[in-house]
């Protein structure tokens, strides 16, 4: 029994997440069993139940062992079988394909189940076929359990469906799989076209699933706005898309290079080269846009003057805004310090510069101000239905306010969603306000928003007051010119992705030091506890086989206690490094990198 209430977004996130978990799992795994097990914990995981089970159709036809569980004892998996006679839930599956849902056992007219169940604590059961390849019968059953009676909606049902049809081109996958290896050459390109035919099925059958939905009317226009928040789920297919073109770009710029270099006309080459930093530079910045949002993106905090830094960005206002706007700044005497990112509180700044800009059409007035605040006492009340208490305690406030067309109660409720924006398809992401409140709560910060309809907007960023002595804000885009490194330096380079080790490499030893190179974290401890002669040590956080570039500078340092540590991040493994607390002689470089910042990191590190 399926109930037309409309679906949670947080529940279709959950089950979009599990969906793509799944994928890459089945995609990855070649153990039926482990694909088995993982289906049965994620489906649970997203549908809030500790009880799933897979139940394979045996060669009789009418009998089904439970073959993977969750949440089930040793004497149940492997071990207990259904008989899918015409009174259970499982006989109806198989001979109707369609999902057989009970939502209260104990009130069930249909159907009869099994002891077991019973014994468990079963309350309710949906049941989803597995189905089988071409011209063959059924896997089993996909089913979902619970120890309460509850009501799976339409949503769920379309979940599981996607599911189960995922979860049987895993297991037809691993059939073909192992038919080919066992059958001969030309027996196996066949099957490899049953395979392909196979995986057309399952797509279409997908789509149809979707159209299915689409026709329902499932997706109002309250949740279609409310699913923008599992965006990272929906939007796969987009982002594969960006960053497709962008690898079309590196690759292609690539490849002129090789053939001009090849013709003799080296000299050509520096278009390309651009063309291909320019790439690595968009996609870069996409990826820091989206763990902005979600607060995992890796800061470098430096006691910061924000006075200076506005002073600094004056010519890039002039130069984003049209000449029919006026820029004024009220910048505090004596501003109190702030410990963040000066790049992305640069970021963020000139990200309200632009919502401002694009608020005025006809021109206006934008006011750039700073203050010394207190809470909870801070100009005036402000209020943000996003953000817990801030503590009480001395802010550094950063304020934009401009003189625009302003936002409605509505819009200032959902202003700071990912996703969310109202400008027309193609002219804003909605990752701008998103990513200032994800930087600035990762910072120990707030950020206030105040609007009203046709009379303007003003943000407020409050960050901690930082006790000590500001330092320059960042390097500039200037000539960089190295010093030669000191005479037998030694640096230990541990990173598994062969591509980045090799360029890494190469650029140490072209600045005269000697390289000492490994893969793992154990192949890199191995070389640390040696004898050698070891000035730094430049490692990858996510490492391979157990032991992450935090773990391993650790340990190395139990045997080298002054040894200087660079960690090198992709974003994501930041929770590696605790939070970004690092002890004394160890500093941080987020991929990717110019070759240049990275030498003068490990030149700073090494004392040169």
């Amino acid at each position: 029994m399926n109930t037309s209430k409309v679906p949670d977004p947080h529940e279709l996130l959950r089950q979009q997440t599990v969906l793509a978990r799944f994928g890459e799992l089945a995609l990855r795994s070649d153990d039926l069993d482990e694909i088995l097990h993982e289906a049965c914990r994620l489906a649970g995981e997203a549908l809030g139940t500790d009880l799933a089970k897979v139940v394979e159709l045996q060669s009789d036809g009418k009998t089904l062992l439970v073959r993977a569980g969750v949440g089930w004892g040793p004497d149940v998996v492997g071990t207990m079988t259904i008989t899918a006679e015409g009174d259970t839930s499982e006989g109806h599956a198989l001979r109707t394909g369609e999902p057989m849902i009970s939502p209260d056992i104990a009130k069930e007219k249909r159907f009869k189940y099994p002891q077991f169940l019973i014994d468990n604590g079963v309350k309710a059961v949906a049941n989803v076929i597995i189905i089988g390849s071409h011209n063959k019968p059924p896997f089993g059953i996909l089913q979902i359990d619970s120890r309460e009676p509850r009501e799976f909606t339409e949503s769920d049902t379309l979940f599981l469906r996607s599911y189960a049809n995922l979860l049987a081109a895993a297991v037809d996958r691993l059939r073909v799989m192992e038919e080919v290896r066992s059958g001969e050459a030309q027996r196996r390109l066949a099957l490899e076209t049953q395979v392909n035919a196979r995986t057309r099925e399952l797509t279409e059958a997908n789509a149809r699933l979707k159209a299915e939905a689409d026709e329902r009317g499932r997706v109002e226009e309250a949740l279609r706005q409310s699913l923008k928040m599992e965006a990272v789920g929906q939007l796969t297919g987009g982002l594969a898309h960006d960053f497709n073109n962008l690898l079309a770009g590196i690759s292609g710029s690539l490849q002129m290079m090789g053939a001009r270099l090849s013709q003799g006309r080296a000299s050509q080459i520096g278009r390309y080269v651009e063309a291909a930093m320019t790439s690595v530079d968009r996609a870069a910045a996409l990826t820091h846009r989206l763990l902005a949002f979600s607060r995992r993106q890796t800061l470098d905090p430096k006691p910061t003057d924000v006075n200076k830094l506005i002073g600094d960005m004056q010519e890039l206002f002039s130069r984003t805004v049209t000449s029919d706007i006026q820029i004024e700044t009220k910048l505090a005497a004596e501003l109190w310090p702030t410990l963040c990112d000066p790049n992305q509180l640069e970021n963020a700044l000139l990200n309200l510069v632009i919502n401002a800009r694009d608020a005025m059409p006809e021109g206006g007035h934008i006011l750039i101000e700073t203050a010394n605040s207190v809470f909870p006492n801070a100009r005036g009340n402000l209020q943000d239905p996003h953000h817990a208490e801030v503590p009480d305690g001395e802010y550094m406030g950063l304020f934009v306010t401009d003189s625009g067309t302003g936002m409605t109660p509505a819009v200032i409720a959902r202003a700071f969603d990912p996703f969310f924006t109202t400008k027309p398809t193609g002219q804003g992401t909605g990752l701008g306000l998103s990513m200032i409140y994800g930087f600035v709560e990762q910072s120990g910060g707030l950020v206030l928003l105040r609007s009203e309809k046709d009379r303007g907007t003003s943000v407020s960023i409050y960050l901690p007051r930082y006790r000590g002595v500001t330092e320059g804000l960042k390097i500039t885009d200037q000539a960089i010119k190295l010093a030669p490194a000191e005479s037998g330096a030694v640096v230990l380079l541990v990173e598994d992705e062969p591509a980045v080790r090799l360029v890494m490499a190469d650029s140490l030893v072209d600045t005269g030091y000697t390289v000492l190179e490994a893969e793992s974290g154990q192949a890199g401890l191995r070389l640390a506890l040696s004898s050698a002669r070891i000035d730094l040590l430049v490692t990858d956080v996510g490492l391979p086989g157990g032991m992450n570039g935090r773990q391993l500078a650790d340990a190395v340092r139990q045997h080298r206690p002054d040894l200087k540590v660079l960690f090198v991040t992709g974003y994501d493994e930041t929770a590696a490094l605790e939070s970004g607390l690092m002890d004394q002689g160890m500093a941080i470089l987020t991929k990717p990198f110019m070759l240049e910042a990275f030498s003068l990191k490990v030149q700073s590190l090494i004392g040169r």
